[in-house]
């Protein structure tokens, strides 16, 4: 599987980046934008994290490794999927990057995945995180 497949996807949220990070590692927050997935984590690097829910019926329990965290900057994970269909080995891994950048009131948010399969997978997988991203940000600009 070629790893210079990259899924990309951005958003500004108007938002400091302390309010888009705690988007980010809050599990109650998190549960709010993507499908009421409950996340594990204590967020340092080398911990596990976990999500699971329901997604269309299905059940899941997807998870990763946490490889770099520098608050209100960068988060860095592996992510593995069941659902992917695809053995759990390291290969099948993605690593995520969301990537803060102040844009002066407003937060600069980058989600990078590697280790698509081909431009048509990178380009499926860049749509559902763009769809999600547009869901954190309603999520955080409508917090007080």
């Amino acid at each position: 599987m070629p790893e210079n497949e990259t899924a990309t996807a951005q958003v500004t949220i108007d938002a400091s980046p302390e309010a888009v990070w705690r988007a980010l590692t809050d599990p109650a927050i998190i549960a709010k934008y993507l499908f009421g997935s409950t996340v594990t984590c204590d967020w340092t690097v080398g911990s596990t994290i976990t999500y699971a829910g329901e997604y269309k019926g299905r059940k899941y329990e997807d998870h990763g490794e946490i490889l770099e965290i520098r608050p209100n900057e960068v988060l860095r994970s592996t992510h593995f999927s069941p659902l992917s269909g695809q053995p759990d080995v390291p290969e099948n891994y993605h690593t995520l990057t969301y990537t803060l950048t102040p844009q002066g009131a407003a937060t600069r948010l980058e989600l990078v995945q590697d280790n698509n399969a081909s431009p048509a997978e990178a380009e499926h997988s860049a749509a559902n995180w763009k769809q999600m991203l547009e869901s954190l940000k309603s999520v955080v600009e409508s917090t007080p």
